[in-house]
């Protein structure tokens, strides 16, 4: 169908009084362009931009059904209901359904009984089911959350790689990638892992106007909750406070339950019967706040969260702009606050050591496949080469996917065969090497997320820069925006506080240890004179030089202490007399 024949005044009336959709809203309607014209397609849209209608609206005059890869249960639940309400034929293909319920729902696809067919990443590594969608046929092939795909984005799974084999296992129908955030080098991996044939891209810019950033800095954990807990009573619910583990969220809820607030609690530990009661009763504003991990959000579509708490700082600017998205989608003003403290760095630094595989076990799995191959078979199933290797499946899968992009091996329908054997110890070498750039990268990552949080420039433009949009005026409304606007000092933070200790891993929140010098130490300290106020040798946003890590720019000043980020060695807190200023 070309661009010329698409007829927008029949598709705006179905989105009317099908969607109650008024008017398309930016990036829309080219991305609907490119998918009735049977082209892939790229979308970065904000959250709350109205991503499912580009494909839910082309469904409905597609020939075959739309199939959607979508990450997450609740987010496909979520959509699922909706449809029924719009009197759209839909089916769901996940773990929820009971054995009787999955074979009706496959004997209506076979029957081509739905415009739309919502499925897991997981279900397309079962080749009977991407079989069965085969002969039924395909009109376009959506992934949704497409930042999940990259290899290098921040929420790797290994399920995604599939995805390809099942493309072409499908015969390759269009494909259209969504996603609310990705960066130029995860836009074009997201590309490259699907094969997309000269996509159309549409992005419109990450900014979100109703939503006010800001970050307050909470030295000692005391400070973060008292923070918190004024935050939550000044402002008007409900809100969504961010955690970085379960057990964070288990003894902040119950600290905020002690202080008479009625909250909610979710992260996936808990039972299913709990987690659904739980995120029923929030959709129904049934709690002030709810405290939960990132498990809880992706796929929740509640248009009037007044404000968002990031209690911990999370592992990099994508799953940060991600999780703040999810305030005012109504379009309202919302409050996204993060709670700064340099001690919860560690949390992030453990979950970031364990993502990738380590080198011997890459290396295992690799003379493990060699000595299966060895003896005879053509293939061996990617389950059994975990078994023989001692590894998980979720980790063998990440290895035979680095070996895949190697040009070592290749999968298909979940078996693994060897295309070459290593051409030599340096490519061993070289690809036992390539995690350990990924982790670098994740811990540039890391970093990144921590200059946003010390920074006294506008958080919209440092935001802006980072993925890549070209608009580089300020926002106006984040919180140094409006210290700058009021003639105050921006919240550059620094990044370490000598009287904040870091706290050992099983403190309880409400039981923080007292860190007090002893009474001699303290009378010493107070007999010596105070020595004399030297005035400043850097301020923030100049460039100095290190010896050994080059030239970086100053983020925070702080008497004779100066924290600086250099491109190459990150972020360093520096005694003054180590920098000097460029030469001219």
């Amino acid at each position: 169908m070309s661009n010329t024949s698409i007829p927008w005044s029949e598709l705006e009336r179905e989105a009317r009084t099908r969607f109650g959709v008024r008017k398309f809203r930016p990036g829309q309607r080219p991305l609907i362009e490119a998918v009735l014209s049977g082209q892939d397609a790229v979308g970065v849209l904000p959250t709350g931009a109205g991503k499912s209608l580009v494909y839910q609206l082309p469904a409905l005059r597609l020939e075959k059904p739309v199939l959607v890869v979508s990450p997450l249960i609740a987010l496909m639940q979520d959509q699922h209901e909706k449809l029924a309400e719009w009197d759209v034929p839909a089916a769901k293909l996940n773990s929820t359904l009971t054995k009787s319920e999955e074979r009706r729902t496959l004997a209506e696809i076979r029957v081509a009984a739905h415009e739309l067919i919502y499925v897991t990443p997981e279900r397309m590594e079962d080749p009977r089911q991407v079989d069965l969608l085969g002969r039924r046929g395909i009109s376009l092939f959506v992934v949704d959350e497409a930042h999940c795909i990259s290899q290098w984005g921040h929420d790797f799974r290994p399920a995604y790689l599939s995805l390809r084999d099942a493309l072409r296992q499908l015969g390759r129908p269009p494909v259209l990638a969504l996603t609310a955030t990705a960066t130029p080098d995860v836009l074009a991996d997201i590309q490259r892992q699907l094969e997309m044939h000269d996509p159309v891209i549409v992005q419109t810019g990450i900014e979100r106007p109703n939503l006010a950033l800001e970050v307050v800095r909470t030295p000692m954990a005391a400070e973060k909750r008292d923070k918190l807990l004024s935050l939550i009573q000044d402002e008007e619910p409900p809100g969504l406070i961010y955690v970085a583990t379960v057990k964070l969220a288990d003894g902040l809820h119950q600290w905020l339950q002690s202080q008479g607030l009625n909250v909610g609690l979710y992260h996936g530990k808990l039972a299913t019967r709990q987690r659904e009661e739980t995120q029923r009763r929030f959709m129904d504003d049934g709690y002030v706040a709810m405290v939960a991990t990132s498990a809880f959000g992706l796929g929740v579509d509640k248009p009037n969260i007044r404000y968002l708490v990031h209690f911990n700082f999370p592992d990099s600017l994508e799953t940060y702009y991600q999780e703040a998205g999810r305030a005012g989608r109504d379009g309202k003003a919302a409050r996204v606050c993060l709670l700064y403290r340099l001690e919860d760095k560690r949390v992030q630094t453990y979950f970031l050591g364990g993502k990738y595989p380590k080198r011997d076990e890459t290396l295992r799995a690799f003379r493990k496949l060699s000595a299966l191959l060895e003896e005879g078979p053509a293939s061996v199933p990617i389950a059994r080469l975990a078994g023989t290797a001692e590894i998980s499946e979720h980790r063998c899968k990440v290895i035979v996917a680095q070996l895949e992009s190697a040009g070592i091996a290749a999968r298909r329908r979940g078996r693994v065969r060897l295309v070459r054997a290593l051409s030599d110890a340096e490519e061993l070498a070289r690809l036992l090497d390539e995690y350990e750039d990924r982790r670098h990268d994740d811990r540039q990552r890391l970093d990144t997320m921590m200059r946003y949080a010390q920074s006294g420039s506008c958080r919209v433009r440092f935001l802006r820069e980072y993925f890549g949009d070209a608009a580089d005026d300020d926002c106006g409304h984040c919180d140094n925006c409006q210290a700058h606007a009021a003639g105050k000092p921006a919240a550059a933070l620094e990044p370490t506080n000598l009287a904040s200790a870091p706290q050992p891993a099983d403190t309880p929140v409400g039981a923080e240890r007292s860190i007090v010098a002893p009474q001699s130490a303290r009378r010493r300290r107070s007999s010596r004179p105070l020595p004399p106020v030297q005035p400043q040798r850097f301020r923030t946003g100049q460039t100095v030089v290190h010896r050994r890590f080059g030239q970086g720019d100053v983020l925070t000043v702080e008497d004779a202490d100066v924290t600086v980020h250099f491109p190459r060695a990150g972020t360093k807190r520096i005694r003054d007399h180590y920098l000097r200023l460029p030469e001219a």
